[in-house]
């Protein structure tokens, strides 16, 4: 068996492997990917799936599209005394790191708790920091709403008066192009079409993990917010807003009727997918959760591919 097939077969056995570490994930979002496993005795204590891509030569471990955090994913014995956790995670992701190919240019973001930046110094990378918000939902939803800042709360309540929101994954199309119509506004390029939104949201419905919610004002779109969880937390994937509205109200409220849908499920977390925009940051904030730095690996060893990126800025 390989190490990809021992993977596939982890993850349909053991529960908590986070959502964008899911094989079927994996395979809508990469070209190729593989897999190291560690093991301690006959216990698997941690895996690490990766995507395999080259480049004009060049060997890439990369983030692939629309998946904000890889890296490895611990098992953690139930009897392990919280005092040798972080020994245990150490010796883990060492085994794991031995494991994975030789790339010269790496830019992939590690999910978020994971801390042990020196084992990635050993190997050349540089560690920065990105942030999310995660959101606990245990309280109450009277209380998960107390502690969003008012300002938020009164364009809820605004939003509620004239606004319906509705599951609609027919909606994707316009996603694409309110995003397309966002990014065109800062000068930038998506990085995946519609095509691939599509793969990304057939699979999620195949594994009843994904919801397309669209708020409405009369025949109008004003805003989307996809959504996406696994068995344990939701994430905010993507949203956007009609540049014709003004749909501030109704990107609020659409991010309150997903966190209110997530608690429904069960969900511990919603993660928030926090962003390094100022203004995103600043909305997502509203909202309560805690700020939390996840690792981004770096390293660039490519003369090739330093002269790509200086020519595209």
């Amino acid at each position: 068996m390989t190490n990809k097939d021992l993977y596939i077969k982890i993850c349909a056995e053991k529960k908590g492997v986070p959502l964008f570490l899911q094989p079927w994930w994996l395979d809508v979002v990469c070209r190729e990917w593989d897999a190291a496993v560690a093991r301690k005795g006959e216990e698997i204590t941690g895996i690490w799936a990766y995507p395999v891509e080259n480049k004009m030569g060049v060997s890439l471990m990369r983030t692939p599209m629309l998946t904000p955090y890889l890296g490895p994913h611990v098992f953690y014995p139930a009897d392990l005394k919280e005092s040798k956790a972080d020994s245990f995670e150490y010796e883990t992701v060492a085994e794991l790191m031995k494991q994975l190919p030789e790339a010269k240019v790496w830019h992939l973001a590690i999910q978020p708790g994971m801390k042990q930046a020196g084992i990635f110094k050993q190997y050349q990378l540089r560690a920065e920091v990105q942030q999310t918000f995660l959101l606990a939902l245990a309280e109450n939803e009277e209380t998960l709403f107390a502690n969003i800042r008012e300002s938020a709360r009164r364009n809820i309540r605004g939003a509620e008066k004239e606004i319906v929101i509705a599951e609609d994954k027919e909606c994707l199309e316009q996603l694409y192009a309110f995003q397309k119509n966002t990014l065109g506004n800062k000068g930038k390029q998506l990085a995946y079409t519609h095509g691939d939104l599509k793969k990304i949201m057939d699979a999620c419905i195949a594994q009843n993990a994904s919801a397309l919610w669209v708020a409405k004002n009369g025949a109008t779109i004003e805003a989307i917010v996809w959504q996406v969880w696994d068995n344990a937390r939701s994430y905010y994937l993507m949203g956007g807003q009609n540049p014709d509205t003004n749909s501030y109200k109704a990107m609020s409220l659409l991010l309150w009727h997903a966190i209110r849908e997530s608690k429904k499920r069960g969900h511990a977390t919603f993660d928030l997918e926090g962003s390094m925009d100022e203004g995103v940051e600043r909305f997502f904030r509203n909202f309560g959760g805690e700020r939390v730095l996840y690792i981004v690996l770096h390293k660039n060893d490519s003369l090739l591919w330093k002269m790509k990126q200086s020519v595209m800025g």
